[in-house]
């Protein structure tokens, strides 16, 4: 069935696309060949053919920080970006050959804005068959496939022209470039003819480690993906991203850290090619642990025990009265004082001083005894001087 630089006369796309398969998924400088080849002819012969009035969107979203990538390239020459982004030509152009309904566009998450590697806006999709453009080329190899790997080429070169690092503006724009996928989505969506059904998901390829300022733009879009029936499915380069799980775990994608970077095309192909529907049939990679440690919102930490505001959700690792996030104030029941009950005194004149009431107390008591004693000094005084004749 394979048979190497024969032309045929039909579409691309029909079922006899098998035999330029080989020129379609060879990548921009067919580096990788064979291998690529082989996984990409085993992973589409499991695949079933999708009905003709479904559309199948893929949206690859690419980490292409250019610090982590100047480091890989120091740590590992032999994988570099260049070698990254003909693995995701091969996976795109394998994704656009299944069926002619296909759809793929490509984000470039980087550290200063995310930028849409294909389509471009002013192209589309019948801009290849106009008379400047051939039908077909010398090469038989699918005019469309040339264009997408010469306009992603061409537009991460000015993207990574243009960088100017300034500070500490390191991070990848990951939820961003998320938020950025799913608009695209819900444009494609919006265009879609009467009586067209989409299947939409979207591949991450992340490369940098998780940035814990981005926890509730990410969280947000997440579940606005869970909500769309949106897939996510992550190909982790480096570190563990417990984001990432997080979001495969949430909307049912698939979470995967190669062990082998050099591999990247064989990995993509053969377990996040297939769709939701044909992973059943598969044996993939089990399931790893996910790790569901909020971030707070004060220091943007991961912490497994804290406060959480009760009317706007926010997480905070040490006890506030006021939400920094909405600014609600909480009313703090404070405990109760005790009242201490003073001892009655039990005084040998019978007379009770306990303070309350209309009672003395014993100062008041003393002071009396005290005035009444002297009144009657003076009185007797008194009256001895009146009957001695006021001598």
């Amino acid at each position: 069935m394979f048979m190497f630089g024969k032309k045929y006369q039909k579409s691309p796309f029909d079922d006899a696309m098998f035999p330029r398969f080989s020129l379609a998924v060879s990548g921009r400088n067919g580096r990788g060949f064979v291998g690529a080849l082989a996984a990409s002819y085993i992973a589409c012969s499991v695949m079933v053919m999708a009905s003709e009035d479904e559309v199948s969107l893929l949206v690859i979203v690419v980490d292409v920080n250019p610090i982590w990538w100047g480091q890989q390239a120091n740590r590992e020459p032999q994988f570099t970006l260049s070698k990254c982004l003909d693995a995701v030509m091969v996976m795109g152009n394998s994704h656009l050959v299944m069926t002619r309904n296909n759809k793929l566009a490509v984000i470039g998450s980087h550290c200063q804005e995310s930028h849409f590697l294909y389509p471009l806006k002013l192209w589309k999709s019948g801009d290849v068959q106009g008379d400047d453009n051939p039908a077909t080329s010398g090469d038989g190899k699918y005019e469309l496939l040339t264009v997408a790997n010469d306009l992603m080429a061409e537009e991460i070169k000015i993207l990574m022209s243009r960088t100017k690092v300034k500070g500490n503006q390191t991070d990848t724009l990951l939820a961003g470039s998320l938020a950025k996928a799913l608009c695209y989505i819900h444009r494609v969506t919006k265009e879609l003819e009467a009586g067209q059904e989409i299947k939409s998901r979207i591949l991450v390829i992340k490369a940098a480690e998780d940035c814990a300022l981005q926890y509730m733009n990410f969280m947000n879009v997440i579940f606005a993906a869970q909500k769309q029936n949106i897939l996510i499915d992550a190909c982790v380069l480096d570190s563990d991203s417990g984001l990432l799980q997080q979001a495969c775990d949430i909307t049912g994608g698939l979470y995967l850290k190669i062990p082998q970077k050099i591999a990247l095309a064989q990995y993509l192909l053969w377990v996040f090619l297939p769709d939701s529907e044909q992973r059943s049939q598969l044996v993939l990679p089990p399931p790893v642990h996910v790790d569901y440690r909020a971030a707070c919102f004060c220091h943007r930490n991961l912490i497994e025990i804290g406060y959480v505001c009760s009317v706007c959700l926010s997480i905070f690792c040490n006890f506030s009265p006021i939400c920094t996030t909405c600014e609600t104030a909480f009313k703090i029941p404070l405990p109760q004082m005790i009242k201490t009950k003073k001892k009655k005194l039990k005084p040998s004149t019978g007379v009770s001083f306990s303070g309350t009431g209309n009672e003395f107390s014993l100062l008041e008591y003393l002071a009396r005894e005290y005035l009444e004693a002297h009144t009657d000094v003076s009185l007797q005084a008194s009256h001895h001087k009146l009957k001695s004749g006021g001598n």
